[in-house]
């Protein structure tokens, strides 16, 4: 660290080391976890370092920049200082800090590293963009805004102009590899300041600057969220049906934000959940070719059976009538109607995605069946886990098929609007989603009752065959109803 430069604020050589929950997890549990970290690195590897953001100590610690004040070049008066005695690891300047720094430890919500490229080399303009975004602006100064003196407030600290984007740091700087200067922003909440709000902003400011924006880069991963949501903002911009596939939403916020300007830009690489999923080695159905599909349930393996099947044929159904609600909403002449038919085509969208994962999870919930039931039964209390197990599986393979039931019996209000106020060169394609969503219900409900059998538990289960049977009987009214519709038009 004592021959490290650099243009970024730093102050160790593990400089931060966030701890953020993804899935299954509170904060306060985090930040517990962030604790334990942080005593081990003081502890084992003899660092220091302060915990910021939901882990700090105490108020003045939760802001990182606070923290890292003085950088590197100011730890010897800073450890000195008994109002920033590091929260775990020496408590005094010595060789071990010279050489590694200190390390801040956080709990903290996903941070999103996020530049954007500009058309000039000036670190200079790229800062003034990078102060007309960040929530902390600028310092105020009387008169000239670069030499002016400093106004001060009443407590004898700088004034700040803050900036158009909350929960956003930045500063501007030269890429040398690139020969371009941007706008690194820090995004430390995506709920408050998105990333295609920091993009469209920085495109204004710089505008005004006379400096046109080329495109961005991220650093590190991004939540798919932050994808798709900045997928949906620049298609309504273009007043576009916002129901399209979570890839084609990748795909427009790619281009939009412009990730590939510098590099290409791989999805499976950059999106977290797409990175988690590459882990999963388990195989999908949904991820089978048509044919694969098709071979894997004609074989003699009794799974993907009728469960899977009906769960399919009802993705169909939403995907016919999303379809149509996308057609309605780019139709020529009906440019007034376009979000009136994106907001169908996005539930379908939801109601489809939904339907694709009960077709692995009813394959699932079979194999936890058969896993049960070659569980130990040698003595009486494996005989009991076996018996507890076996029940637990059989009402969950109860419960997914009724869920297929219900999501596909959802669909029915799409399929319906669409027969009666969409497209109508595409009013058959309606049709023929009534006719899978009907199939999907009934098809489910066959499964619902012969996992029913084996269930102990009379009073969950008189309630949900009683559920199940309405459903299948609004199903087949329902489907009437939509076919008459569709006979009528094309008559």
């Amino acid at each position: 660290m004592s021959k490290h430069t650099g243009e970024h604020p730093r102050f160790g050589a593990t400089d931060v080391c966030p701890l953020i929950p993804i899935a299954n997890i509170e904060m306060d549990e985090v930040a517990k976890c962030a604790h334990k970290l942080g005593k081990r690195v003081g502890e084992e590897l003899a660092i220091s370092g302060y915990f910021y953001e939901n882990a700090a100590t105490e108020p003045k610690r939760r802001n990182l920049a606070a923290c890292r004040a003085g950088e590197y070049e100011g730890l010897i008066k800073k450890l000195a200082d008994p109002a920033w005695k590091p929260d775990f690891g020496p408590d005094e300047y010595n060789d071990r800090v010279k050489y590694a720094g200190v390390t801040a430890i956080s709990a903290r919500d996903f941070l999103v590293a996020y530049n954007i490229n500009l058309n000039t080399t000036s670190v200079r303009r790229a800062n003034s963009v990078a102060f007309d975004l960040r929530e902390n602006g600028r310092v105020l100064r009387e008169g000239d805004p670069i030499t002016g003196e400093i106004v001060l407030d009443e407590k004898g600290e700088a004034k700040r102009e803050p900036g158009a984007l909350k929960a956003v740091k930045g500063i501007g700087w030269y890429i040398e590899e690139y020969g371009i200067a941007q706008v690194s922003l820090n995004l430390t909440n995506i709920s408050i300041t998105s990333m295609h709000e920091a993009f469209d902003t920085a495109c204004t400011k710089a505008n005004e600057r006379g400096i046109r924006v080329t495109g961005s880069e991220l650093v590190g991963l991004v939540p798919l969220k932050a994808m798709t949501d900045a997928g949906k903002y620049f298609l309504r911009k273009q007043q576009r049906s916002v129901g399209v596939s979570e890839s084609e939403l990748v795909k427009i916020a790619v281009k939009s934000l412009g990730l590939d300007d510098l590099a290409p830009f791989d999805p499976n690489e950059r999106i977290i959940e797409y990175k988690m999923r590459q882990e999963d080695t388990s195989k999908k159905l949904v991820d089978m070719s048509l044919t694969a599909f098709a071979d894997e349930t004609a074989s003699e393996s009794p799974a993907p059976g009728g469960g899977s099947i009906s769960a399919y044929v009802g993705v169909m159904g939403a995907s016919l009538a999303t379809m149509v609600a996308n057609l309605s909403s780019h139709k020529r002449g009906w440019d007034d109607r376009w979000e009136e038919f994106s907001v169908w085509a996005e539930k379908g969208q939801a109601i489809k995605d939904e339907l694709l994962h009960l077709v692995d999870e009813d394959t699932a919930s079979f194999n936890a069946i058969m896993a049960a039931f070659g569980l130990p039964k040698g003595t009486d209390e494996e005989k009991a886990a076996r018996s507890e197990a076996i029940q637990a599986a059989t009402k969950y393979a109860i419960q997914v098929p009724f869920r297929v039931m219900e999501v596909s019996h959802s669909s029915f209000e799409l399929i319906k609007a669409m027969a009666e106020t969409g497209n109508p060169n595409s009013v058959t394609d309606a049709g023929v989603g009534a006719l899978c969503a009907r199939t999907a219900v009934m098809g489910a409900h066959l499964n619902v009752k012969i996992n029913a059998s084996g269930l102990k538990d009379k009073t969950f289960l008189d309630d949900l065959l009683t559920k199940a049977q309405k459903l299948e009987k609004e199903a087949i009214e329902m489907e009437q109803e939509i076919l008459k519709i569709v006979d009528g038009k094309i008559s």
